[in-house]
């Protein structure tokens, strides 16, 4: 007997946007490959931060500053779920620059 979930929601956060949309890619084969309903991937806004320096240590001579800043990428991506689609999605092999959460909706 197969225990069917209604509802997986799988959130992919990283600063390195190829990463994301390599793994994404691979959660929708999946999906797909077992004939299983699913959205997305749903891009959600790129949150940006930045940091503004100075370049010298001590504060004399000019007044010159570097920007650095951070992008942050996220997908979002839902699938009517299944235990075996769940046990497959779990096997794939992600990088330390991608954060996954899988929540369940009931």
């Amino acid at each position: 007997m197969v225990h069917r979930l209604s509802k997986a929601i799988i959130k992919l956060v990283s600063t390195v946007a190829k990463d994301v949309v390599s793994i994404a890619d691979q959660i929708k084969s999946i999906a797909t490959s077992i004939n299983v309903k699913s959205e997305g991937p749903i891009p959600l806004p790129t949150k940006i931060i930045s940091q503004t320096t100075r370049k010298t240590p001590c504060g004399d001579g000019s007044h010159t500053y570097e920007k650095w800043e951070m992008r942050i990428h996220k997908r979002l991506i839902i699938i009517d779920g299944s235990e075996p689609a769940l046990r497959q999605i779990m096997r794939i092999k992600v990088p330390d620059t991608v954060h996954i959460e899988i929540s369940l909706a009931g």
